[in-house]
């Protein structure tokens, strides 16, 4: 969940490499130059969660001032008391 954009369109999908869906190692599941999209992580539609669970705890239909108040608690049990940065 991030804050900062309005919605999921704002925030770029990673795109990871091919070599991690194709095959392990010297092991091989899809033949060579197999066109492959593999993103990090995708957006999922609000309408579409029915809780959010953290370790600040479980929101059950979560709407914008439970996400708001949950994101509170997570925040303040960082040692820094915001979001993480990367």
């Amino acid at each position: 969940i991030d804050p900062a954009v309005a919605d999921g369109s704002a925030i770029p999908i990673e795109e990871r490499g091919p070599e991690e869906v194709t095959g392990f190692g010297v092991e091989q599941w899809a033949p060579a130059g197999t066109a492959v999209r593999h993103p990090a992580f995708d957006i999922t539609p609000a309408g579409l969660v029915t809780a959010l669970v953290t370790e600040a705890g479980i929101v059950e239909r979560p709407d914008a001032a439970a996400v708001t108040a949950l994101l509170k608690a997570v925040y303040r049990r960082r040692p820094s008391g915001s979001p993480a940065t990367a």
